[in-house]
């Protein structure tokens, strides 16, 4: 029996290396409100524009003065160009655009209680990507498909302490799913040897935010969304392998796996009655991904996989302008820095820092309805992907360039 550390078929790895081009880095995904989405969510937790708040800073549904269900979809249409190595040994096709067309819906619903208690709930993805390479993919010895989402349930409360502060809190349910599939002998000429992961998990974590009117004109938020610590359980699947490999089956595994906390802190400014600035930051803990083990009742030690995540910054700036009492247009710029590098970098998460231009349009139908529109543009700066071969599998290298286009519609209706 040939016993080697080739396998990083492991559920961990469809969780924690899957790759896409959602409009945030890593595993993180932006679009849970497109009247955010126009100003590149800068001010997303100092604004509180409607009920999508309950995720943007749950302290904000104090600043609504009715009921309000919100809900819409962003669709993304993503692009990635590979150069791959000429020095790369296996056989196989670069074609590129790894990513499939995306769907991303989101919902809220805010209720006011009294005059100092609101009530929320919402239902939207904070993570959650895909890759997908073809068949014969020249790297499919580490890694042909990954997909990876979580959904969360959220209900909230918000209290309004005086006329400037307000607090919130939501504890969340959130559902995790992931699958894996990869092609780890092609160096040998067994082209039709597959390992098939599948597993998810559901677990809790909480979102909390404050809202601060430092004066009339300045607001100021934070929000804090908390880790969420899964035990997925599922399976591994091996197919088509020679005798004598070891790998055979179908058995049970389970990994234990942290999805990150991150700080959102942020300012809205209205500096007349036609202009309003926005400017925020937020923090990921992407360094809780260090590494991963699998612990599995197959026949092989169990996989240990290391992804050397470090923590990461984005930043962002949004202007809104009123062209009349019932529509306004929006504006912003982010950088978001990736949490890997060439070092780290993989086929799964080719991911690398990001520029994002955004424009934006809020119109007030009547009094009862809004309909907010948004697109937005990702320049992803080039980034090389090194992986070494470890027998069986082939070393792959290669220079990868992202990009996607995405377009949100949101409607809220007041009641």
């Amino acid at each position: 029996m040939i016993k080697r550390t080739w396998f990083k078929g492991s559920l961990a790895v469809a969780v924690a290396m899957a790759s896409g081009q959602i409009m945030a880095n890593g595993l993180a995904v932006n679009e849970q409100s497109v009247s955010g989405m126009g100003t590149s969510f800068a001010g997303r937790s100092s604004s509180a524009q409607d009920a999508s708040t309950v995720f943007g800073n749950p302290a904000g549904m104090s600043r609504l003065q009715r009921a309000e269900i919100s809900g819409g979809v962003a669709a993304i249409w993503p692009e990635t160009d590979i150069e791959a190595s000429p020095d790369n040994a296996a056989p196989g096709t670069n074609k590129g655009n790894i990513a499939p067309d995306a769907q991303v819906p989101f919902a809220y619903y805010v209720r006011p209680l009294d005059e100092k208690w609101h009530f929320g709930l919402g239902l939207y993805v904070p993570f959650g990507v895909i890759s997908d390479y073809e068949k014969s993919f020249q790297g499919r010895d580490h890694g042909l498909y990954s997909k990876v989402q979580v959904t969360t349930l959220q209900p909230t409360l918000s209290y309004r302490i005086n006329d400037r502060v307000s607090v919130g809190f939501g504890p969340t349910i959130n559902k995790i799913d992931g699958k894996l599939t990869s092609n780890p002998t092609t160096s040998l000429g067994l082209p039709d040897s597959y390992v098939r992961i599948k597993g998810d998990d559901i677990a809790y974590g909480f979102n909390l935010g404050v809202l601060v009117d430092v004066t009339e004109r300045l607001t100021w938020g934070l929000s804090y969304r908390s880790k969420v610590d899964y035990e997925l359980e599922g399976h591994i699947s091996y197919s088509d392998f020679p005798q004598g490999f070891g790998y055979e089956g179908r058995h049970d595994g389970t990994v234990d796996i942290t999805m990150p906390e991150s700080v959102d802190t942020s300012i809205t400014y209205r500096a007349n009655d036609k202009w309003t600035l926005y400017a925020g930051s937020t923090w990921t803990r992407w360094s809780r991904l260090k590494e991963l083990e699998v612990v599995h009742e197959g026949p092989q030690p169990n996989p240990l996989e290391p992804l050397n995540w470090e923590n990461s910054w984005a930043h962002a700036v949004g202007v809104s302008y009123q062209v009349a009492p019932a529509v306004v247009l929006r504006s912003g710029f982010a950088m978001d820095a990736s949490p890997t590098s060439n070092a780290h970098r993989t086929v799964r998460i080719p991911v690398s820092n990001r520029k994002i231009y955004s424009l934006g349009l809020g119109w007030n139908i009547d009094p009862d309805w809004t309909l907010d529109v948004a697109y937005a543009y990702v320049d992803e700066s080039k980034g090389r992907v090194e992986q070494a071969g470890n027998f069986p599998t082939a070393e792959y290298n290669a220079q990868y360039e992202n990009s996607a286009h995405g377009l949100g519609v949101q409607l809220t209706h007041r009641f």
